[in-house]
């Protein structure tokens, strides 16, 4: 496998030579970026690109082997020796028919050889727990799904998936990936930290939360906000909730709030909440953030990895880029520690992580995580 990246600065896509990445000829180029630079440049990749699959999504922020950009595209070009490359895409019609949507990505891949999918996705009017249920009941659970929903700056007004088509504010895109050379590992973690007490789930539909102990959750969650409460739905991304059991044990899954609704008290996530569960607030410090970063690195590095290059997907969260302001590289840093020089780093910002959730090969939509994929080719 060879890798190659650009970094395309604001302004620029118009004037840029893409000839070294397509020089590689690859099969597959992943690209992320803000919303503007994405859409200006979809045309002109295309172009660049003939031959090739080409995936991504508008971010809130990018990550490259330099680091945390903003308003950038960072186009990664990946020439697989062994391994076979496919894309299927289908449109989101709305958020009730995300189920519908992952089992219509999932049908569109051949079975025979398939050793991953990859999916990216647009992360405002979607239920990304029900989308991944719907493959899921297609692929079954030996055929990992890593990737994220897409995100816009942090605006929650509209985001942007890239595929062969161009781009599009309603689709999904599904990368599959064959052949037994494929090496395909993948780590998450969190670094967020409890805290008030558990409140018990007591209406809820999908992943719309209504009521919390009784009480309207918008309400519960105003409180203990406090000052923070008037800056909704935003600073919810600095108070995502943590799910529990019905026996109030942690499941290991985080839920950020997308949306809130004054009229009928109510609060939508990312993703699907247990109704009979109950959710706990969480909170975080970036020493905790870039130490979990380091973690997901930990868990996603194979050592055994044959291949001279090594390409890992890097997808976090906006919220853990809030937290850490400035020092947002940081976790970047950490995981560019784990892996060595021989790894190409690329990614984004997101509005939701998808992989496996902890050693289960059941694939979950994460929050606040950092979540990272790694792809090789053995020898």
């Amino acid at each position: 496998m060879r890798v190659s990246q650009l970094v395309v600065t604001k302004g620029e896509p118009e004037v840029t030579d893409f000839s070294t990445l397509s020089a590689l000829d690859p099969q597959l180029v992943l690209v992320f970026g803000s919303v503007a630079v994405l859409q200006s440049s979809a045309k002109i990749l295309s172009q660049a690109f003939k031959g090739a699959h080409i995936a991504g999504c508008s971010t809130a922020g990018e990550i490259s082997r330099n680091g945390v950009t903003d308003e950038s595209l960072v186009v990664t070009a990946i020439n697989f020796q062994k391994c076979e490359v496919s894309q299927f895409s289908t449109e989101l019609l709305s958020m009730d028919d995300s189920h519908a949507a992952g089992v219509r990505l999932a049908q569109g891949f051949r079975r025979e050889g398939l050793r991953a999918l990859m999916i990216f996705g647009q992360g405002v009017q979607i239920n990304g727990s029900a989308v991944l249920a719907g493959m899921g009941e297609v692929v079954g659970s030996e055929v990992p799904i890593t990737g994220g929903l897409a995100g816009d700056g942090g605006a929650f007004a509209q985001t942007w998936v890239l595929d062969n088509q161009g781009v599009s504010s309603n689709r999904l895109v599904c990368v599959g990936l064959y052949g037994p050379a494929l090496q395909f590992s993948h780590g998450s973690f969190g670094g967020w930290s409890p805290f008030g007490p558990a409140r018990k789930v007591t209406r809820c539909e999908s992943n719309v939360l209504y009521e919390l102990d009784g009480e309207p959750a918008l309400a519960v969650y105003k409180r203990y906000l406090g000052e923070h409460a008037k800056n909704l739905p935003a600073s919810g991304l600095l108070f995502p909730f943590s799910m529990l059991g019905h026996d109030q044990n942690e499941l290991g899954l985080i839920r950020t709030i997308l949306g809130i609704n004054e009229a009928d008290g109510s609060l939508t996530l990312a993703g699907e909440i247990d109704q009979e569960g109950y959710l706990r607030l969480m909170h975080a410090s970036t020493d905790a953030l870039v130490d979990g970063a380091a973690t997901a690195a930990r868990s996603a590095w194979d050592p055994q990895a044959s291949s001279s290059e090594v390409l890992a997907v890097l997808v976090s969260c906006v919220g853990r880029k809030l937290v850490m302001g400035g020092r947002v590289d940081e976790e970047v840093e950490a995981v560019a520690d784990v892996f060595g020089q021989s790894t190409t780093l690329a990614g984004f910002y997101s509005y939701g992580e998808i992989g496996p959730f902890g050693n289960m090969a059941e694939c979950k939509l994460h929050n606040q995580t950092m979540t990272i994929t790694c792809l090789s080719e053995s020898a």
